[in-house]
């Protein structure tokens, strides 16, 4: 009896075992399928089909011809003068010479609108588009914008064209699937395809955000538009990452809602119009946190600076932190400049700000970026003695007419010139230098050593570890919270 009793357990253990084999078994093989539908067997549909609609684009200019042979033989060499004659036979004397560039763009509308790199035409004479189909037509130049290289011009066609239309590039994801289309090296049309590297990338203008990707790009694909699986496009092919000048796998696509609406200003107004708050800013730094008043974390930006301008009129003052733009939260510089840059011009927005550490709110008329010229404004000061005095490591002095000479500054600058600091002190470790003028301190301007002394003396009996120095360099602003035991 117990041995058939044990005899049935273990058949019915080897039937449980058997189950759950078969349902990994089945488990696995699901996997392998939603990965195989994950990744696409072939792009071959959606080169076909887009690809009537990518262009390459040959520019042509006119430049001055070379006067002799520099760089091929020295300078009064016997040489020269074969050289010389060769040059002239060859039709390279000192008469102008045209030289052609390459690149890539796409159609995006049916009467012939073409988006494309602002570099890739930048100072031609001449652009002429070629299509897949071999046709060429001439192209006009609708506009520019150098910020975010970006140009869209303009072909006539007897018959609609094939076009494209933009995606929305914020819904792109790290790992999704993409394909880049152009014209590298001169090679003619090419389709490279890799996902999504990277997000919001910045490399060095203020309205930067490019998607980073490993689809290879090569000079020639400037220009040339990045798709999604759906065939919309979601960047600009702009920039690679390189040593060697080739693709290693970083290359860098201006996303195509930033594109979108250049594109959009160049076709109505043949030019960008974005807006202007009238403000020099930075970035709040976690050391200011404990030194600015009502101030809960690091960000916001911090306003160094308010010339003639929209701000100015509305109230704003330097040392205010900008908590809120035309309703939305200010993380940091970047941010509100995009926001800023974004918003029509002539809109009142209100912009909210930390002051003395309550929040206010301000209603900003904005200007035009393009056409804004930042003057700051300038205050005369009265002559202090010119004594010395070593505070938190810095050796500072009141500002006299001749320091100012001495250092390049408007007559009406006010503020302590530092004269030294001392390399072991916090100062110096916050990047202060002789030759800094310290403004402001807690946000109140600085005319005196006693005006320093004062603030240190408020911010100690506030229980504050740090105080807020506006600093000047050169002309250009920025805010230090220097530690109160330096």
């Amino acid at each position: 009896m117990n041995t058939q009793a044990v005899a049935i357990r273990r058949q019915g253990l080897a039937h449980v075992r058997a189950v759950w084999i078969s349902a990994l078994a089945m488990v696995l093989l699901l996997a392998q399928s939603i990965a195989a539908q994950a990744r696409p067997e072939s792009f071959a549909d959606l080169a076909e089909k887009f690809s009537p609609s990518v262009v390459n684009i040959t520019t042509s200019t006119v430049v001055a011809g070379r006067t002799g042979p520099q760089g091929v033989v020295p300078e009064g060499s016997p040489f020269e003068d074969f050289f010389r004659e060769f040059q002239d036979r060859q039709g390279n004397g000192d008469r102008p010479r045209r030289t052609s560039a390459l690149g890539s763009g796409f159609v995006i509308s049916e009467d012939g609108f073409v988006v494309t790199n602002n570099h890739v035409i930048e100072g031609a004479d001449e652009i002429l588009i070629e299509f897949y189909s071999g046709k060429e037509l001439p192209a006009k130049v609708i506009g520019t914008d150098k910020n975010t290289d970006i140009a869209l011009l303009k072909v006539e066609s007897d018959e609609p064209l094939d076009f494209v239309s933009f995606g929305n590039s914020d819904t792109a994801r790290v790992g999704d699937w993409v394909i880049a289309m152009g014209n590298p090296l001169g090679q003619g049309f090419s389709v490279s395809a890799g996902i999504v590297s990277a997000r919001n990338r910045a490399l060095s203008g203020s309205y930067d955000d490019y998607i980073q990707t490993d689809a290879a790009i090569n000079r020639g694909n400037s220009g040339g538009p990045l798709f999604n699986m759906d065939g919309e496009v979601v960047g600009v092919n702009t920039a690679i990452l390189s040593p060697n000048g080739g693709s290693i796998g970083i290359g860098f696509s201006m996303a195509s809602n930033v594109v979108d609406k250049v594109v959009a200003q160049l076709k109505e107004f043949g030019e960008t119009r974005r807006g202007w708050l009238g403000v020099r800013i930075q970035d709040v730094a976690e050391d200011m946190v404990e030194a600015v008043e009502g101030l809960e974390t690091a960000s916001g930006a911090m306003v160094t600076d308010v010339p003639d301008g929209p701000a100015k009129d509305s109230g704003m003052k330097a040392g205010d932190v900008i908590m809120s733009f035309d309703g939305r939260d200010v993380e940091n510089v970047r941010g509100l400049v995009k926001q800023v840059g974004n918003t029509e011009v002539g809109k009142t927005v209100r912009v909210v700000v930390l002051r003395d550490g309550k929040t206010q709110t301000l209603k900003v008329t904005l200007g035009r970026r393009e056409e804004a010229e930042a003057v700051p404004a300038s205050q005369p000061a009265p002559e202090n003695d010119a004594q010395e005095s070593e505070i938190l490591g810095l050796t500072v002095a009141p500002l006299t007419g001749e320091l100012r000479e001495e250092l390049g500054l408007d007559d009406g600058t006010t503020g302590l010139v530092v004269g030294a600091v001392d390399e072991e002190s916090v100062a110096y470790e916050k990047g202060l230098r002789a030759g800094d003028v310290l403004t402001e301190a807690s946000q109140q301007k600085l005319l005196s050593i006693s005006d320093l002394e004062d603030r240190i003396a408020e911010a100690k009996d506030a229980g504050r570890k740090s105080l807020l120095l506006l600093v000047r360099r050169g002309g250009e602003p920025r805010f230090v919270a220097l530690s109160l035991d330096g």
